[in-house]
């Protein structure tokens, strides 16, 4: 089930994935990283004869749970079911597909279909047979094949075939959102092979991921659409094949999910101790503070917090202090990746690397998370935060080897200078960062005259930091004021998210807040993310407009590396190319995932590498008892 926190839900790069405090559960189909597990000589034609059938695949050697595994290690496999759980959303939703540009998607819509494979959140890139009951990998990498459960079966009866799975793969291909073009642009084709076997011809074997990335295809019914328009938005309710299908709804203000009572992949071991709530419901608020509002009433269940003011100082309410609402931190194990103020370098003022520096200058970390984040928050310093990929120092021994042939098209200093971020002393007064900012600026051609800062035709260096969360104001705000202590003419503005997704999707904005997850396993989603091809593709996840050879050709040795030390060499490589290019302003990461709920939840008591899996949770029917006799029914 696609929206747990071990799989990537790359929606838009901006912060959208997470809504109001809650996860933006099944909000896109995730692609994890992964490579096929070893197998034994056999004939390179896409056959099975000979051919080992696995139950899993993994990035990282064997995997962890053998064949006979009886569930996940981190469930509680005698979990309850019942009861019903509702998250908080933020904006609006009016398309029941989530596979497409148009329109904004139902949030936790993902949860009801099922993929091929599925994650263990506490196993790094590698993915269990789900739909698929076994899969084949050639040994030339130039196929793989998945043959799917005779069991497995929509909603409505009818038996997931293989001619689903190709038409699912075409259709995402054709007409789906830009990235799944990219995704598979190294895939030639799908085939049925029989009913159950389906076979994906590789044209590039070097691309070891391949084989987990179809994997995470979410399965559709082909008899289902037909006669419907794919990329037009979709108001009726879809049909899935996951634990849950979609009960009621109002377009805008909530939706919610049922499960499916006798779902064939229940007693699986997969799904073995997860997907225990009866009712999964999404309410929407247009505000985050009328979103947090809900949740101190009772009528939000759980909440992530991802303000560190609110964590320290708004908790205090009634149902905090007696009990009812507890506080919980969970410590995560997995990467940060980059958040930031991120420069539109498709706009003339931020075409120039200097400025970009500069600007980078004018944002004090130490100031902020002395007085606004309660010293939570530590200094993003890469693209692969918390994580062995993270480049530090100066590049040696194989990183060297990557970046020498481009030495003539990189900073100089990336060669004899670690990449830093400026240090202040938290009082406010960054003086020695203005003059830094000033004489990088002057270098660009600009020039402070009458208090402002100006070019050469004495105009005014002016642009627009757009948000779609007020809470971000709390950031942004104080990084406009410093900027225009240089004679900026910087300002904020805050819109709603259907309008946020218009302006991010056509990149009509100067700079705004940019979230760039990352996996275990960087690979594929690197093109997306910053590649040259996807520069000007509606819809692409290169909000930042890079366009650098050097980076295209280090992506492709992130995706043809051979093995883990070598992605980790060639990821720190472009880690560093990426940094002195100056596309973001860093911010700041936590490595603990800050959950506050209302008491009436069970859990399971071993920690699982992602922190938390609310897949996994129940309702504790003693708690909920006590809890929903005491607070205001929804």
């Amino acid at each position: 089930m696609v929206g747990n926190m071990n799989t990537k839900t790359y929606t838009r790069r901006s912060g959208l994935a997470v809504f109001s405090g809650a996860l933006a559960l099944g909000a896109l189909p995730a692609f994890p990283r992964a490579q096929t597990a070893s197998s034994t000589a056999a004939p390179t034609a896409a056959s099975s004869a000979a051919v080992p059938r696995v139950h899993a695949l993994s990035l990282l050697g064997e995997p962890a749970l053998p064949a006979d595994y009886t569930h996940f290690p981190y469930v509680n496999p005698n979990a309850p079911k019942g009861g019903e759980v509702a998250y908080a959303a933020l904006g609006s939703f009016d398309n029941f597909n989530p596979f497409i540009i148009r329109g904004s998607s139902a949030g936790g819509i993902g949860q009801i279909w099922q993929a091929l494979l599925i994650t263990n959140a506490d196993e790094a890139s590698t993915e269990y047979a789900d739909i698929a009951e076994a899969i084949e990998v050639a040994p030339d990498k130039t196929w793989v094949a998945f043959i799917l459960r005779p069991e497995a079966v929509f909603h409505d009866g009818h038996k997931i075939t293989s001619a689903d799975v190709v038409w699912t793969f075409d259709t995402l291909r054709e007409k789906g959102r830009p990235n799944y073009r990219l995704y598979y642009a190294d895939v030639d084709r799908a085939e049925a092979d029989g009913p159950q076997r389906v076979v994906f011809h590789l044209k590039d074997p070097t691309n070891r991921e391949l084989p987990l990335i179809l994997g995470q295809l979410l399965v559709l019914p082909k008899h289902w659409w037909e006669g419907r328009d794919f990329e037009k938005p979709l108001t009726d309710a879809p049909l899935g094949s996951g634990a849950y299908k979609v009960d009621r709804f109002e377009f805008g203000r909530t939706v919610s999910f049922r499960r499916v009572p006798g779902w064939w992949g229940e007693n699986l071991p997969q799904n073995r101790g997860r997907y225990n709530f009866d009712v999964i419901r999404y309410e929407y608020f247009r505000d985050a503070s009328v979103a947090f509002e809900a949740f101190k009433s009772g009528q939000i269940d759980i909440r992530i917090e991802n303000i560190a003011r609110n964590w320290a100082t708004a908790y205090d309410f009634p149902a905090v202090r007696d009990g009812r609402v507890v506080k919980k931190e969970f410590p995560h194990q997995l990467p940060t990746g980059m958040q930031g103020f991120g420069f539109n370098t498709r706009r003339e003022v931020f075409k120039d690397v200097r400025v970009r520096e500069a600007l980078t200058r004018m944002f004090d970390f130490e100031w902020m998370n002395k007085n606004i984040f309660y010293g939570l928050y530590t200094r993003t310093t890469s693209y692969f935060s918390n994580s062995e990929f993270a480049s530090s120092g100066l590049p040696s021994g194989a990183e060297l080897a990557l970046l020498e042939p481009f030495r003539d098209r990189l900073p100089a200093r990336l060669f004899t200078e670690p990449y830093t971020l400026p240090v202040t002393d938290g009082s406010g007064n960054n003086r020695e960062q203005m003059r830094e900012a000033l004489t990088l600026l002057k270098a660009a051609g600009w020039e402070v005259r009458e208090r402002k800062l100006v070019n050469a035709a004495g105009q005014q260096m002016s642009f627009e930091i757009v948000l779609y969360d007020p809470s971000f104001e709390r950031v942004s705000l104080p990084y406009a004021q410093s900027l225009q202590r240089l004679g900026i003419d910087a300002r904020v503005r805050t819109v709603d998210v259907a309008q946020y997704q218009r302006i991010t999707d056509s990149f009509d904005f100067d700079m705004t807040i940019i979230l760039d997850p990352q996996s275990e396993s960087p690979g594929n989603e690197q093109r997306d993310f910053f590649g040259s091809s996807r520069r000007d593709e509606e819809g692409s996840m290169n909000l930042m407009g890079v366009n650098d050879p050097v980076v295209d050709a280090l992506i492709e040795k992130i995706i043809q590396a051979p093995d883990r030390a070598a992605l980790i060499a060639a990821t720190r490589a472009m880690d560093r190319v990426l940094l002195w290019g100056f596309y973001v302003v860093p911010q700041y990461h936590t490595r603990m995932r800050l959950v506050a709920v209302w008491d009436r939840f069970g859990w399971p008591e071993q920690p699982v590498r992602t922190g938390i899996d609310l897949d996994s949770w129940w309702v504790d029917a003693a708690k909920a008892a006590r809890i929903d006799a005491g607070r205001r029914a929804p």
